[in-house]
C-alpha cells in the first residue's frame, strides 16, 4: 500500500496545492519533495496504471526519510482514501496506521467486495495493494497488524519480532565496555521496547529476555 518509496510527487503536490495557495510555501513543498526522490528506490517495485507509458517509470516518486514533514504529508496523501472507506464503502471499523491498514464486517462478500472498490481507489494515488497481505479472514484467526497478532480477546506479539530484538540487544550487550554512554544506549533500547511490546501478553518475553541483560 502507501509507503515512503511509492508515493508520487505529482499526486502529492496536486492534493496539497488544493489547501495552499501561497506559492512561496507550494515552492518550498517542491524543494522538499525533490530531496526525497529516489529515497529507498531499491525497495519499490515498478507498478504501471492505465494510462501510463513507459515514461512513467521515471515519475519523482519517494519522501525524504526522517524529515517531519513526511509523515505527516503520507497522511495527507491518504486522506481522502480514509473518507472513501469511511463514507464511500459505509466501513467504520477501519484502522490505518500509516501503510498499514484494516477494515472489519460481518461477512466475506462485503469485505471481498470492498477490497476490488479500494485496489481501484488506490490506483487512482498510483498504489497497490500487497496481495499476499490483503486477504479476508476470520478475526478468531488472529490479524496480523504493526508487528502483533490481534485476537478478539487477546494480543501476542510476531515471533520474528522477538527474535530480532533479542539479537539486537546482543548486539548492543557486545559492545558494553562499561560505557556509561553505551549504558544509557542499552537502557533507552530496552525501554523503547517494553513500551512497544507491553501492548501484547508478553510478560513471560520479556522477562525471559531481560535476563540476559547483565551490565
Amino acid at each position: 500500500m502507501v509507503s515512503f518509496p511509492a508515493i508520487d510527487h505529482a499526486v502529492l503536490q496536486a492534493i496539497l496545492d488544493r489547501r495552499i495557495q501561497d506559492g512561496r510555501i507550494r515552492r518550498l513543498i517542491a524543494t522538499i519533495l525533490h530531496s526525497g526522490e529516489g529515497v529507498l528506490a531499491d525497495s519499490y517495485e515498478m507498478a504501471y496504471f492505465p494510462g501510463d507509458d513507459l515514461f512513467a517509470a521515471l515519475r519523482p516518486r519517494g519522501l525524504p526519510i526522517g524529515n517531519l514533514t513526511s509523515q505527516f504529508w503520507a497522511n495527507c496523501y491518504m486522506s481522502g482514501f480514509d473518507h472513501f472507506v469511511n463514507r464511500t464503502l459505509g466501513c467504520t471499523a477501519y484502522l490505518r496506521y500509516v501503510d498499514d491498514f484494516a477494515l472489519f464486517a460481518d461477512d466475506k462478500a462485503t469485505l471481498w467486495r470492498w477490497r476490488d472498490a479500494i485496489m481501484g481507489r488506490l490506483a487512482g494515488l498510483r498504489l497497490t495493494l500487497h496481495e499476499a497481505k490483503a486477504q479476508v479472514r476470520p478475526t478468531g484467526e488472529g490479524i496480523r497488524f504493526l508487528g502483533f497478532v490481534l485476537y478478539p480477546d487477546h494480543r501476542r506479539l510476531l515471533r520474528r519480532k522477538g527474535i530480532h530484538y533479542r539479537r539486537r540487544l546482543r548486539g548492543l550487550l557486545q559492545g558494553y565496555r562499561g560505557s556509561p554512554s553505551r549504558r544509557a544506549a542499552i537502557g533507552a533500547s530496552v525501554q523503547g521496547w517494553i513500551n512497544h511490546v507491553r501492548y501484547a501478553n508478553t510478560w513471560g518475553l520479556r522477562r525471559a529476555l531481560l535476563k540476559e541483560v547483565t551490565l
